[in-house]
């Protein structure tokens, strides 16, 4: 499966992903884009999974017909993300196209 993490995702989490193949923004060189561009972007690019920690890219986006997956983590903060990082896991693991997940944190 093919991730994409957006900017605020603590890159610290690939390490949990090793079945998968995980670039972040930063790496695509897309740090510049709008949260819509990269959603288009990471559609034709053929990744499967976004992440990220924006809690309103829900209602900043309209995500109706999109293909990619998209996982919200509800927090910024690595040690309290590490510590329910089998959630995170398994949320991403089993996100389906086109569905949009939250995990609390």
């Amino acid at each position: 499966m093919r991730i994409l993490f957006d900017q605020g995702t603590p890159v610290p989490l690939r390490r949990y992903l090793t079945n998968h193949a995980v670039q972040t923004v930063y790496e695509q060189r897309w740090s510049t884009m709008s949260d819509g561009e990269i959603l288009t972007r990471a559609e034709t690019d053929g990744f499967n999974v976004f992440v990220t920690t924006d809690q309103n890219l829900r209602f900043e986006q309209n995500l109706t017909g999109r293909k990619v997956a998209i996982v919200v983590i509800k927090s910024t903060a690595w040690p309290k993300i590490f510590g329910k990082v089998s959630s995170v896991v398994s949320a991403i693991e089993s996100a389906k196209s086109g569905s949009l997940s939250e995990v609390p944190i």
